[in-house]
Order: C-alpha cells, then structure tokens, then sequence
C-alpha cells in the first residue's frame, strides 16, 4: 500500500460510519458486537481517536467488513460499473455513414479509448494522425472492413484483427455492405 498513514487515517472515519450505517447498526450495537466502547466508536467516527491495530481488527469483525478494503485508496474499484445499451454516448458526425459508441470511461480519454464501430454500406472513418507513437486495434465483428494506415491497406473479415499506426494518416472503410467492430485507440 503506497498510501501515507495520514490518508489513511483520514480516511478511516468515513469508512467506519460508512460501514456500520450499511449494515444497519448503532453505535450500541457496534459496542457490544466489537467489545469497543460507545465512546470510543464514537470518537474513531468523528476523527478524534486513532484506533489501535487491536481496536481496528475488532471493529471490522463486527461491521463484517475487509480490514484491508477500508484503508484502500478507491474502494469502489471493486464494484462492477454499468453503461447500458440506451445510455452509451455515441458520436454521429465523425467519418461518412459511421457510428462510433463511446465504450470505455471517461476518464480514459487520449488514453486507452474502446469504441464500438458501425459502418453503413460505403461508409468510412477517415482519421488525421493522433500523437506520436498511438496505435489502434480493429477486430470486425460483422462484415468486411478495409483498414488503411499510410500506404498500406489489409482487408478484414468476421473474427479478424488488425493492429496498426495511428499517429498517421489512417482509414476504415465498410466493404461489400455494413459492417460492425470493435476499435481500441491507444496513445503512447
């Protein structure tokens, strides 16, 4: 763990009333469960007394909680993040007959970028080059796809994949019909 004993003990108070509101107990309840006085559970909660080892191990017994995940940094990394179908931003106005929905979070922008692509017959997603050393994953899902990356150009088909330059000039192009895949951009 690579947090400082001040994050954490910051931290700490938050998570324990957290935990214990989540489980639906009071502070009696917490006392009796943990052996830890009222006043003392109290005074953890509020930030006003560092618990010792002992104290802690006892309190997360009796809040049924991981000693370990209620130091962490970002508990919320564990939980499982939904984007339904209905709700995924989507973006209309790039490339010609093209419809790329915005897989991957926000945060990752100008990172590591997960679009799904569709393609209408004869539509292409033409790209100027993005930063040095950025490359792009395409693996087609339905149809046949063309992808060309400076002066070179391979055909895909269901199943396949291509991985190539994007800090170049690169296109994807829809053949013989639509066409769906997945693109992962990633930047160097």
């Amino acid at each position: 763990m690579t947090d400082s004993a001040d994050d954490i003990l910051q931290r700490l108070p938050a998570r324990l009333k957290e935990a214990r509101r989540a489980q639906g107990l009071s502070l009696d309840a917490v006392a009796k469960l943990s052996g830890v006085s009222r006043s003392m559970v109290s005074q953890i909660e509020r930030g006003e007394s560092s618990p010792t080892i002992a104290t802690l191990w006892n309190l997360t017994r009796a809040l049924q909680v991981d000693f370990a995940g209620l130091l962490d940094a970002n508990p919320d990394r564990h939980k499982i993040e939904l984007l339904r179908a209905a709700e995924t931003p989507t973006i209309d106005n790039r490339g010609r007959n093209c419809r790329l929905r915005i897989l991957s979070p926000p945060e990752e922008a100008g990172r590591h970028e997960v679009y799904e692509l569709s393609l209408a017959e004869g539509g292409a997603l033409e790209s100027r080059p993005h930063k040095t050393g950025a490359r792009e994953h395409l693996t087609v899902l339905d149809g046949s796809i063309t992808v060309e990356a400076g002066e070179q150009s391979a055909r895909l088909g269901p199943g396949d994949t291509a991985r190539y330059p994007a800090d170049i000039p690169h296109a994807l192009r829809a053949l013989d019909g639509a066409a769906r895949a997945f693109l992962v951009v990633q930047d160097a």
